[in-house]
């Protein structure tokens, strides 16, 4: 798609009366993204913009990103490079995860709502249970509240369902338990998050 064609798009978004446009998954596409923005907003673009991602992003394409992207919407999925590795094929997953979140929370900050309770700006943090404690959750619940904000905005996630190969790999067989689920909205309310 050319960068006029996605400026195109997205002014048909405005013209639709959305919220906002949401880039899901667009660590790939940063380049493309700044320039079809950019076009977009000499034709009148308003509308906010979402980067809704993994969280292994980039620390140069995120500095390209700043005074762009209105609300950062990253995943937090493990807090151990060592099970990044072994369960989903990434390096250095966590070391990555934490710099990109901490960018991300410096550029836009905590999450601010309009009069409507919709979002303005800021950043909203993702983190899917996993059963067998993998993802690491009261670590990445640690370093939220430590070290980007205890007023950061978390969807603490608890629909992992095993499908395809899981049923390969004995601790992900399964669903998260309802205890484990508890555990982890414990763990938040003891360090402040909501």
């Amino acid at each position: 798609m050319t960068a006029e064609r996605l400026a195109a798009m997205m002014l048909d978004l405005q013209a639709q009366n959305c919220h906002y446009i949401n880039f899901v998954s667009p660590s790939h596409v940063v380049a493309q993204i700044l320039e079809a923005t950019l076009i977009a907003a000499r034709h009148g673009l308003k509308l906010l913009l979402v980067y809704n991602t993994e969280g292994y992003d980039n620390l140069e394409a995120l500095a390209l990103l700043d005074g762009v992207i209105d609300i950062y919407m990253p995943d937090m999925k493990y807090g151990d490079s060592v099970i990044a590795r072994r369960y989903s094929h990434v390096r250095n997953y966590w070391e990555v995860n934490q710099e990109a979140v901490k960018e991300m929370h410096r550029q836009v900050g905590d999450l601010h709502l309009d009069e409507n309770g919709l979002a303005c700006r800021g950043l909203l943090i993702r983190h899917l249970v996993l059963p067998n404690e993998l993802a690491g959750t009261e670590k990445v619940l640690e370093f939220i509240a430590r070290e980007i904000s205890t007023g950061t905005y978390l969807n603490l996630m608890n629909q992992y369902y095993p499908c395809y190969r899981a049923s390969e790999i004995p601790e992900l067989s399964r669903p998260v338990s309802m205890a484990e689920y508890q555990e982890a909205l414990d763990i938040a309310g003891r360090l402040g998050l909501t």
